[in-house]
């Protein structure tokens, strides 16, 4: 909010003045109202492996985030040619694989990767995407400097947060969006349903039915699942609401079986399909591996994109983007070691103290060493661990990371932030929402910025020009 020199920045200028002229009373009741708001309509999630209860609220900051209008122009140009190089590589490594024959990515680093899914090469999903929803991961380290953290492409999720904390921001402060012009992001749903809708697959006749995937309401996102199916006007289904109907997934409903076109699953590969994948699996569909291999379905995101995700295959983004674009990445990566070449590991175990250190598949903060914030102990088991299975790791630097406030009973405190902007990408081209989730270290000094380590979320502004 404020530069070097303590002066403040102006996309939060406005901001500022009102701020400055409110009581900081009413402003902590508002907060305590937000808070209320989310309880009450379950805006939760569920940490995995938690002592005592499994359902907590993400603590949200009634502080908003806001981008300037030429800041947000530069990060959706760079966003862009990331997603769209992801979901060509992506269809180059399930065909001809000329990246690899290039040599610019190693190809054990895909034909040995768990994610990659040989029943998908020479599959051509309809429309030939691949990445129907997109979340990149940033950072800001200078005042012109964005630097991308990782990506999301196999099931990216916080879109319901981005939704409901600007929802709840127009309620608690509407004279706030009176005096700033804010972009608005309150029309992804039917960007997605149109979307989504636009991928439909050859056996699809007349309007695309859409519907939701979800494993049910013991996964940690149920609530985003739920929550896009009611915005969408799509059906929310499990596994066992789904069969096999003269050669279609169908769904079932009070009139009997209906044909669905468009299935937005929030399952991984694994449990898609219980004759395909796993056998175990009650959360899929029978038969849909099938029915989908024979343009029957769309699934979105489509099978095997989740090697997209790997965080060794990401530090070869740069080259990924140059091969498919010809161009320089506009977004540059954080500078990665791959624990698996034995000079990078030589360094990493020298340098552990200082680096950051996260399992390439990853996710949700877990599996992750933050060695400046890390004891004696925790660094020497983390060694153990790299040094047993170092291919399972990478490691970055750590950044020094914008602050942005956050509204406290001392009033306003910097924290560490990263955004995650959701892309959706269809044959008719690529929606950029503006703005995205912004997720805030909730802890003075901390650089975890993830709901399942304490993280907390804040609304995003995009400006208007």
């Amino acid at each position: 909010m404020q530069g070097q020199g303590g002066e403040v920045r102006a996309p939060y200028r406005e901001f500022c003045d009102w701020f400055d002229g409110e009581d900081p009373a009413r402003i902590h009741r508002k907060a305590q109202q937000a808070e209320a708001f989310f309880r009450t309509i379950g805006i939760t999630f569920n940490v995995y492996g938690a002592d005592g209860g499994d359902e907590r609220l993400i603590p949200f900051d009634v502080v908003p985030r806001i981008i300037a209008a030429g800041e947000w122009r530069r990060l959706a140009r760079g966003i862009e040619q990331r997603v769209r190089a992801l979901n060509a590589f992506l269809h180059d490594i399930y065909h001809r694989q000329e990246i690899l024959r290039a040599g610019r990515v190693p190809t054990d680093l895909v034909a040995r990767n768990d994610a990659f899914l040989p029943m998908m090469m020479g599959m051509d999903p309809p429309g030939g995407v691949y990445t129907h929803i997109s979340g990149i991961d940033i950072v800001r380290t200078g005042a012109d400097e964005f630097y991308v953290l990782e990506d999301n492409a196999r099931t990216p999720s916080g879109v319901s947060y981005m939704l409901e904390n600007r929802e709840t921001m127009l309620q608690m402060f509407p004279e706030l969006f009176a005096r700033v012009a804010v972009r608005e992001v309150g029309d992804y749903p039917i960007n997605l349903l149109k979307s989504l809708s636009a991928c439909a697959p050859p056996a699809c006749k007349g309007t695309p039915t859409v519907a939701v995937l979800t494993p049910g309401i013991h996964n940690s996102a149920y609530f985003e699942h739920s929550f896009l199916a009611d915005q969408m006007g799509a059906e929310l289904v499990e596994g066992h609401d789904l069969r096999v109907v003269a050669g279609r997934i169908a769904m079932r409903t009070t009139q009997g079986y209906r044909p669905i076109d468009v299935l937005y699953r929030r399952v991984d590969d694994d449990y898609l399909d219980p004759l395909n994948f796993r056998p175990d699996s009650l959360l899929g569909v029978p038969g849909i591996w099938d029915v989908y291999r024979a343009g029957g379905i769309t699934i979105a995101n489509a099978p095997g994109t989740g090697i997209a995700d790997d965080k060794a295959l990401y530090s070869y983004m740069p080259d990924i983007i140059e091969f498919y674009t010809g161009e320089k990445a506009l977004l540059p990566n954080v500078p990665t070691w791959r624990c698996s070449d034995p000079d990078h590991l030589r360094e990493v175990l020298d340098r552990l103290p200082e680096l950051v250190v996260k399992e390439v598949h990853g996710s949700g903060g877990y599996g992750m060493l933050v060695g400046p914030a890390a004891s004696k102990k925790e660094i020497a088991a983390f060694r153990a661990k790299l040094e047993a299975n170092p291919g399972n790791y990478i490691a970055q630097p750590t950044l020094s990371l914008s602050t942005v406030p956050i509204f406290t009973k001392a009033g306003l405190a910097p924290r560490h932030v990263d955004l995650r902007p959701f892309v959706l990408m269809s044959p008719q081209g690529l929606t950029i929402t503006p703005g995205g989730l912004t997720r805030v270290a909730m802890t003075r000094g901390s650089l975890v910025v993830n709901s399942s380590q304490g993280g907390g979320t804040k609304d995003t502004w995009v400006l208007e020009d």
